[in-house]
């Protein structure tokens, strides 16, 4: 009896012991998609080991951040922030912030602090009616910083919210702005205009096609579209473009295309002014979101997701998409010796070699970034 006791005694703890061992290891092999995704700002600050150049604006959880010399800084706190662009002379930012039933577009120091509301897009009263509150997303400032080119939710007719591209004189009411672009009822709408230096703007287009899904086109509007003047489609519907950049000389755009299948490639194509030049594909098989170039030229940042599934920041590297020249065919060298009475040499072809492989580069692993806010980029 008092063997068989000990024996169960045994037995018992070997079962709590592999329990525990076997809950451990399996916890130790958990997937980590599911983690929520870490602050920016979390980590014990330290210098990255590659640093971008410039100080790059993007958003997180409601909140915007500044990414310089290795290092995030919070500027705002978790409260529908996103959406950051720069006035152009680089003083001060535009964002969005997101409220319950509506959107307003404000004026932030560089540090975020609130500097000026430039737009009440809420109904007041007891009684106000959710139709009558408005949505304002995509705001830009154009290059002399007399018009903020923002997506606005009217015309709207009842519950319809469908955005359209408005231009409103910077400091004044909505009231006083002008539709620039028609878009398509039951798409979303017309976002993400960029001003041109030239006059007029890029923006991203939604509509359906004839096999009935949703797809985008970059367009170029020189001025407020109407019906008998519309914009200039710059890209083909099949390939389901949109998220425009422009490089600081206004020469190269950037842009992501599905092509209609589960991957966002990116691309590029000269840009002179009214139309585009051909499109290369830059990067592909990844899930590419809101390109952003560089000031100095360097390279291109941009949102993907990383090994967690979270849409993590990465820079593209000028050499990737604008290779040097090949160098020129050696000249043949006089042969030494004195006068050469026969024909001289013919230039030896110089052997070709692979151009090589520039490769993304991952910024930050832990962060989730919000795919739909645009990043912007200072000196």
């Amino acid at each position: 009896m008092i063997a068989r006791f000990f024996l169960g005694l045994g037995l018992l703890v070997l079962m709590v012991v592999v329990s525990f061992g076997t809950f451990f290891y399996l916890g130790g092999r958990h997937s980590k998609i599911a983690l929520a995704p870490q602050k920016p700002t979390a980590a014990t600050p330290r210098a990255q080991a590659f640093t971008l150049p410039g100080t790059l604006y993007l958003a997180q959880n409601g909140a915007l951040y500044s990414f310089s010399v290795g290092r995030f800084h919070q500027l705002t706190g978790e409260e529908g922030w996103t959406q950051p662009s720069l006035f152009p002379d680089g003083q001060y930012l535009l964002a969005v912030k997101r409220s319950y039933l509506y959107s307003d577009v404000y004026v932030l120091t560089r540090f975020g602090a609130v500097h000026r509301q430039l737009t009440n897009n809420t109904a007041y009263g007891r009684y106000a009616d959710i139709s009558d509150r408005h949505w304002s997303f995509y705001p830009r400032l154009n290059p002399s910083e007399s018009t903020v080119f923002m997506s606005y939710d009217a015309p709207k007719y009842g519950y319809d919210v469908n955005l359209s591209v408005w231009g409103v004189p910077y400091g004044a009411s909505m009231s006083q702005g002008r539709l620039w672009t028609i878009s398509k009822d039951y798409t979303g709408g017309d976002v993400q205009a960029l001003p041109l230096n030239g006059g007029g703007i890029i923006y991203t287009k939604y509509s359906y096609g004839l096999d009935g899904n949703l797809t985008g086109q970059l367009w170029f509007s020189k001025n407020p579209e109407n019906p008998r003047l519309p914009g200039t489609a710059l890209t083909d519907p099949d390939k389901d473009c949109s998220q425009p950049s422009l490089s600081r000389d206004g020469h190269l755009l950037a842009f992501i295309c599905t092509n209609k299948k589960q991957f966002a490639d990116m691309y590029i194509a000269s840009w002179n002014g009214s139309s585009l030049g051909r499109l290369y594909g830059v990067i592909g098989n990844q899930v590419v979101a809101q390109p952003a170039f560089a000031p100095d030229g360097s390279g291109i940042a941009y949102l993907a997701p990383g090994a967690a599934g979270q849409f993590q920041l990465w820079f593209l590297p000028k050499n990737a998409y604008d290779a040097p020249a090949p160098s020129p065919a050696p000249v043949p060298t006089p042969t030494p010796g004195g006068p050469y009475s026969g024909a001289l040499p013919s230039p030896t072809a110089a052997a070709s070699t692979a151009a090589p492989v520039i490769k993304p580069i991952q910024i930050t692993t832990g962060n989730g970034f919000d795919a739909t806010s645009p990043m912007t980029w200072s000196n």
